[in-house]
């Protein structure tokens, strides 16, 4: 079973907003915290955003915590980051990363990795 598959990138103008969904295996999904990382054209993978295997603990990097929240759903194992207010320096491939460690902002420890979606956001 697939670890991680994400879906819901795309093209959205500024202002705008999208939700990317991260579904799990059931493994990840119970014993990970489940993170969000995203490379821009050129630049190193940075954080965005974890949520413990809980949902009970949170962590938003600086540049998006007041427009993007991370929610859960236990049933479908997926975990959400719905993104509001969209700038174009959100354009990246955002990726959903999962890790043992309980909340981490290092990209380096997290263990697996899904395929990455395309978040293109126009001025």
């Amino acid at each position: 079973q697939v670890p991680l598959v994400e879906s819901g990138g795309g093209l959205v103008q500024a202002g705008g907003s999208l939700r990317l969904s991260c579904a799990a295996s059931e493994r990840v999904f119970s014993s990970y915290t489940i993170g969000w990382i995203r490379q821009a054209p050129g630049k190193e993978r940075t954080f965005v955003a974890a949520l413990t295997w809980t949902g009970g603990s949170s962590d938003y990097a600086d540049s998006v915590k007041g427009r993007f929240t991370l929610s859960r759903e236990t049933a479908k194992r997926t975990v959400y980051l719905q993104m509001n207010d969209l700038k174009p320096e959100d354009t990246a491939v955002y990726y959903c990363a999962a890790t043992v460690k309980y909340l981490t902002t290092d990209v380096d420890e997290y263990d697996y990795w899904g395929q990455g979606t395309q978040v293109t956001v126009s001025s």
